[in-house]
Order: structure tokens, then sequence, then C-alpha cells
């Protein structure tokens, strides 16, 4: 029998087989997961997340449907990417190089392996597998691969770029297209978070619980319940593969905000209603109008690519279709660049709008760097952790109030990450957000003149957080 006639029975076996594959090539049998994660992958499933606890054998499981994809396939581009270098070469690729030599010795003279590839020898241009880091300053890693057959994999996705994710759309034009995303639950936010949430429906999922995996040991798994305990993160992480209930660095946690969508609060007609209103004008930005009455967020409506007098007509026509007894005693702007243009015309309209400058400086004695900290870390999340709220449920407006992370200035003042830190990072303007954290205002604020119920008072409003509690 020549050598093809042998890579054609090769092909018929192991096609459309890849535990079999993995059987009887590398002398292993896969766990159930690991075989279903393989299994969807040849039935032709485009979208495929796994997350996991350490251990359970991710990196043999990536390696494996590497090999048999660039092995079955032609012609064939697998592209695999993680956060770092280390993670990329010290671990999934070594795995991968680790797997190439335990093949017999027909299959392996097939190939070449690189520093940072594998190639077919008689095809390299056409058949490979190629790694790539991901960094936020070059989010091309998983861009422009067009093949008849394309295997995206990236390895600890929870720290993968989100604009890493976005480039990588083009990619998956084609017929036969995979992405492939495996890592530890790290982050309570981002893509791979949301593929488990929000986006499941669109993707196959396994959760992988070193519990249940006979990878991993008894005592690895006391070891952590001992050190963390099972009400810590760490316990969820590492153990259970689950995502963390926050992220140490992450202002608002995922599970408060999941509950106050979730509550069921009645809406009370009698409470007092209180707006906030985010500006924007032209781009991606939204405008958003928070709508508030006592403790629940009614709705949050928003608006792209009005100019400033349109809104305010929009504003103003939300505001007189409702009855006197429930419309907001205040609309709290904020009162920086494109807001105060919207201010000075909402008040000549003779509507409660009071400004709000959250780039100025936080209540006397605070600990936080100005006030649009204070009202996000001291406010908004005070407003969720009484747990007695109601917030509309909303994917997107999830995502607003789970993105923003926290630091703190060299003299220990807490401060919020900023809009443009957020969108380098791959996020969208938290536009809404910033329109309920401006709802909450109000009771956060005393006029720098006058009573605090005048509506014709031209100023920005200043602040005494102290002792205030939400209407």
């Amino acid at each position: 029998m020549t050598d093809a006639n042998h890579f054609v029975e090769f092909l018929r076996r192991y096609r459309s087989d890849p535990v079999l594959f993995v059987k009887e090539v590398f002398g292993v049998t896969p766990d159930p997961w690991q075989g279903e994660m393989m299994e969807a992958v040849a039935s032709g499933t485009r979208k495929i997340s796994v997350k996991s606890g350490h251990g359970v054998g991710k990196s043999s499981a990536s390696s494996w449907m590497m090999l048999w994809y660039l092995l079955t396939r032609y012609p064939v581009k697998v592209v695999v990417t993680a956060p770092t270098s280390a993670q990329l070469y010290d671990a999934l690729f070594a795995e991968c190089r680790r797997w190439v030599n335990e093949m017999p010795e027909q299959l392996k003279a097939l190939l070449v392996v690189k520093s940072d590839r594998i190639e077919l020898a008689a095809a390299p241009a056409e058949a490979f597998i190629s790694c790539r880091v991901s960094r936020v300053e070059t989010p091309e890693a998983l861009q422009g691969i067009h093949s008849d057959n394309v295997l995206l994999v990236a390895d600890e996705a929870s720290g993968v770029p989100e604009a890493v994710f976005i480039a990588s759309s083009g990619s998956m034009s084609g017929k036969s297209a995979t992405t492939l995303l495996l890592g530890n639950p790290t982050r309570g936010s981002g893509y791979f978070f949301d593929t488990h949430n929000k986006l499941k429906g669109d993707w196959w999922t396994r959760t992988v619980d070193c519990e249940e995996s006979p990878r991993v040991s008894k005592e690895y798994v006391e070891e952590m319940r001992k050190r963390f305990g099972e009400d810590s993160n760490d316990w969820l992480v590492r153990v259970k593969g689950e995502f963390p209930v926050s992220d140490d660095d992450t202002v608002i946690p995922w599970h408060l905000v999941n509950g106050a969508m979730d509550r069921k609060i009645p809406d009370r007609e009698d409470g007092e209603a209180v707006w906030g209103l985010d500006v924007s004008r032209y781009g991606d930005d939204k405008s958003a109008l928070c709508k508030r009455v006592g403790r629940v967020v009614t709705e949050v409506q928003t608006w792209q690519k009005l100019d400033l007098m349109q809104l305010c007509g929009v504003v103003k026509a939300e505001y007189d279709a409702l009855p006197p007894s429930r419309q907001p005693r205040s609309i709290i702007i904020d009162s920086v660049a494109l807001g105060s243009g919207v201010l000075d015309r909402l008040q000549e309209l003779n509507l409660p709008a009071i400004g709000c400058n959250v780039s100025e400086s936080p209540s006397a004695g605070s600990t936080y760097a100005n006030l649009r900290a204070e009202l996000w870390h001291g406010k908004l999340r005070a407003f969720l952790e009484a747990r007695d709220c109601r917030l509309p449920r909303n994917d997107e407006l999830m995502a607003e109030l789970v993105a923003p992370r926290y630091s703190y200035t060299s003299n220990g003042k807490l401060k919020i990450e900023s809009k443009s830190d957020l969108k380098r990072r791959g996020h969208k303007s938290p536009d809404m957000a910033d329109a309920i954290v401006l709802s909450l205002a109000y009771e956060n604020t005393v006029m720098m003149h006058g009573s605090a119920a005048s509506n014709r008072w031209k100023k920005p409003i200043r602040r005494n957080l102290r002792g205030l509690k939400v209407a």
C-alpha cells in the first residue's frame, strides 16, 4: 500500500472521530468532558467555551484538538493565543510540542516544529498551528485568519483583552471555523464571562469542577478548602471552575447587580422620582436617562447621535408626558463639557435640572480621589449592598455596571477607572451606569446658595455625602 493510500485510510478513520485519534495515536483515553469538547468541534460547532478549576487537563485537551485538526484537514490554519508569553509558550505550546513527540514516527515526520509554530512540512503556508500573544496594544492576534478550515484557540481566556475577540470576528466568516475558549474563570466580567452568561445561548459551554476530575488529587482540593474556605473567590475559581463573586479590583460586584435585577419589588407611584442624565453627542457613546422612583430604577433609556438641543427636546417630552405627581423632583446632569449646555437649556425650559460636576473634589475628609469615585464606590455600591433596590434586567447595563475597576493614588485615595481607560480595555463607555449614579447624587448634594428645591439655580451643586440616604 502506498503512502497516499495510508493517509487516505488515516483520514477515513480519524477525520470525524478525534476521541479515537487520541486513543490510538497518543495511547490515552480523554476524560468525558475532553471527549465531549472534541466531538463538538468535530460536529462543526462554531463557538465553544470551557471554564474550569486548576489541573483538569485543559492544555492536554486543547493540544490533542489542535494536532488532530491540523492532521485531518487541508488547507487548515490553527491560531492559538494567551494573554502572556509565559502562558502561551511555557504552558500550552510546550504541551503541544510534548504531544508531537508522543506521535508515531510516520506522523511526526509530517510536521516541522518551530519555536512559535508547527507546520505541515509539505505545505507550511497552508497548514499550520501558529502562536500569537494577545495584548491590548496589538489586538490583531486572532484577526485576518482565512482558510477553508480555521480553528482559533484562546487559553486563559479571562485575561485576553476584549479587543482581541472583537478583531477575531472576521476570521470566523468561513463555513468551517471554530473558536475555542478555555481558562480559569478569574474575572466576573468580560467576553469569556459573557459566553457563560448573557451570550450562553450562542455558545457550547462546559464547567469542569476539580472535585469531579480524575486528574486532580483529593489532597489539592482539601488544601484549597482549608486554605481559602468554600465561601472564597479562590475556591470558586481554583476548584469549582466558577466565576468569582467579584473581582478584587471591581467597583461593583456582579452578584449585587444580578440580585438587584432579579429582585421583585413593585413600582411605587407615591415614591419621589429623580432622574439622572449622562450626556453624549456623536460617536459610539450614548446619552442615557435613568428614571428612579425611590429604591426602584424603573428604566434607563438611551439615544445615540442626537445633538444637544435634540436631546433637550427628548427629555422635555419625557417630562411632559407624565402627570405632575409623577414628574421628577430633580434631573441631575453631569455638568462637565457637553452637559453644561443641556443643563442651561433644560433650566430655561423650567425643568428641575441640577448640575453635578463629578470631577470635583469629594466631601471633606473623604477617602476618594474625586466625586465620581465617591458616587460609584460610596453611593452606588451602598445602594446595591442594601439589597432592597431593583434594577431593570438589561445585559448591556449589567456589563457597564461591573466593568469599572478601582485603584489607589499615591496618597491612598480610591479612584475609579476613567471612561478612556475602560475603552482601552475594550469596554464601552458606561453611559447607562453613569446615569444611574447621577440619579443617586441628589441626596448627596445641597445648593451652593438658596434652597435645594430651587429649579432655577444655574450653578453646579456642592456635595454633602455624610448620613444621607436615598429616598
